[in-house]
């Protein structure tokens, strides 16, 4: 059976930005920016999420609680915060990628 390319331009276009979101969002982030992240996350993070993460003013920022969540779900929590809520947006400190990674992070558990 022979492959085609999507016929309509739109979706060859959606397919090809998808492509490149997803590709740019797995980049590799250098070692000395994730060390930066690790301590943001623990230090900014950790001031309403607890030191340990395990919860406070924020809720615990453990693996089980994002079972259900995409990765992509969380990075948007990241970035773009929680409106009614005391969770700010932090799109000004990081990049998509960044984030990304970030809640990649989260979802594997962040050693204390």
């Amino acid at each position: 059976m022979e492959r085609t390319l999507p016929r309509n331009p739109f979706i060859l276009l959606l397919s090809l930005l998808v492509t490149l979101a997803t590709g740019s969002a797995l980049a590799e982030i250098p070692p000395q920016r994730q060390a930066e992240l690790i301590y943001l996350l623990r230090h900014d993070c950790g001031s309403c999420h607890g030191m340990r993460l395990e919860g406070g003013l924020g809720p615990a920022l453990k693996p089980d609680r994002f079972a259900g969540w995409s990765t992509e779900q969380l990075a948007a929590t990241i970035l773009h915060g929680r409106p009614g809520t005391p969770m700010p947006p932090w799109r000004p400190f990081f990049t998509d990628r960044e984030a990304y990674w970030l809640a990649g992070q989260l979802k594997r558990g962040i050693r204390p």
